[in-house]
């Protein structure tokens, strides 16, 4: 405003003031249409503040936060600032930006523990929306520090070990600060609940050891009944002899028996302490294959391949593929030699002949047309052993045909002879 003249009244003055303007308008307004975007510069109606403040293009928004930011403040001042900036943005949910707030309060490394120890709290809380619980915990465990009887720390920290499933811990926590303040609710709620699934891990915990138990036993039973049986088992190891091979193989058999195979079909026992066996037959003039998921020690051969073969499988176009046509063999791979099963015999006998080695807990035959012209050329220059390789007293053992469970006519198509070689290449061999 201009210097007035002494002999002038202030009314003249004023007068004159307004005069000035009604001929020179002032020209650093703004429309009412944009009044909004207008106030939104202002420092005191701001919505949202920029996260970078650019003095050129906000010099009151940058002289008001070098006032508040003031490097010569003392730290404790600037801490408690940025600590006052973090609740703000706590209070509105935006628990990021509180973090780094508080953080930025901790760097000014002030001496006051209490404010400190708020600063630890608080950063801890906005960690814990974000679902940062191992963070949040070590936070309150650095308040703890500075002051142990930190309430909200303790019952920040009781939350936190209970998002972490340490149930022990967080009852822990909580008996802490029960011990400061027993009435506390959030502390009874959360130790409440703390103990209910403590309990509830501990019953689990319990069930599954009792459930692994269970299976080892098991597992060892059936693994004495093999041996009992005197049948082999071999784990596929390149370069291994036999006796390398077997050796640590109750462990490896132990493995397996508790796999399933991708049928799901697995070796059993019965109540009489017989066994079932899952398997595999193979039929290499169709690429095709059947699994029998249990075939019972005492059933014979030609019981199951009678109701395999009950009906006409799609793939048999010759209708060739009849029980009384078929030979079954079985191969010793390390002397590349084949030995005719025959049908009357029972699948024990066959598993306990000396050169069976039963691989993935599978054992596994092939089946031919014994008159076809496949079978011949299948057969043309491999070692064959016919039935005389089995004793005559095993053929004479009675049989019996229990828990048959073929695949059934509609189901051969299972798999191609890769699939089953793939199979058996697949599961755990032992």
């Amino acid at each position: 405003m201009e210097q007035q003249d002494p002999g002038t009244t202030f009314d003249d003055g004023m007068d004159s003031f307004v005069e000035k303007f009604q001929s020179q308008p002032y020209r650093g307004g703004f429309h009412e249409s944009q009044w909004e975007e207008e106030f939104e510069k202002i420092p005191l109606f701001m919505k949202n503040s920029p996260s970078e403040i650019d003095p050129l293009e906000n010099p009151d928004l940058a002289c008001l936060q070098s006032i508040i930011f003031d490097e010569e403040r003392s730290p404790e001042d600037q801490a408690r600032t940025y600590k006052d900036e973090g609740n703000d943005y706590f209070k509105e949910k935006d628990y990021k930006k509180a973090v780094i707030s508080y953080t930025e309060g901790l760097k000014k490394k002030c001496t006051d523990p209490d404010l400190n120890a708020i600063l630890y709290t608080n950063r801890a809380a906005a960690q814990y929306y974000l679902g940062n619980f191992r963070s949040s915990l070590n936070d309150v465990m650095a308040a703890r520090k500075l002051r142990p009887c930190h309430l909200k720390a303790i019952i920040r920290g009781a939350s936190c070990h209970l998002e972490l499933k340490n149930y022990v811990e967080a009852v822990n926590w909580c008996d802490e600060g029960l011990q400061i303040d027993a009435t506390e609710k959030k502390l009874l709620d959360l130790r409440a609940k703390a103990d209910k699934l403590k309990r509830t891990e501990q019953r689990d915990i319990r069930k599954a050891k009792l459930k692994e138990k269970k299976k080892q036993d098991q597992n060892e039973a059936l693994l004495q009944a093999i041996k009992a049986r005197n049948i082999r088992l071999v784990a596929e190891a390149a370069g291994e002899d036999e006796d390398s091979a077997s050796e640590g193989l109750s462990e490896l058999v132990l493995y397996g028996l508790s796999s399933e195979n991708p049928c799901g079909a697995r070796l059993s026992v019965d109540d009489q302490g017989r066994l079932s066996w899952p398997v595999l037959f193979l039929y290499p003039e169709y690429a095709q294959s059947d699994l029998v998921s249990a075939f019972h020690e005492d059933s014979r051969f030609i019981d199951h391949l009678m109701v395999m073969f009950g009906e006409t499988p799609s793939w048999d176009l010759e209708q060739k593929y009849c029980p009384d046509n078929l030979e079954v063999y079985f191969e010793d791979e390390d002397r590349e030699e084949l030995y005719c099963v025959p049908p009357s015999s029972t699948l024990l006998q066959v598993l306990q002949h000396p050169r069976y080695f039963v691989k993935a807990l599978t054992p596994t035959f092939l089946v031919c047309v014994g008159s076809s012209g496949f079978c011949r050329n299948y057969l043309r220059g491999k070692k064959v052993h016919q039935g005389q390789a089995f004793p005559a007293s095993w053929l004479g053992r009675s049989c019996c045909l229990l828990e048959l469970q073929p695949l059934g006519s509609d189901r051969r198509a299972l798999a191609g002879l890769h699939f089953a070689l793939l199979l058996l290449s697949s599961v755990p061999c032992l």
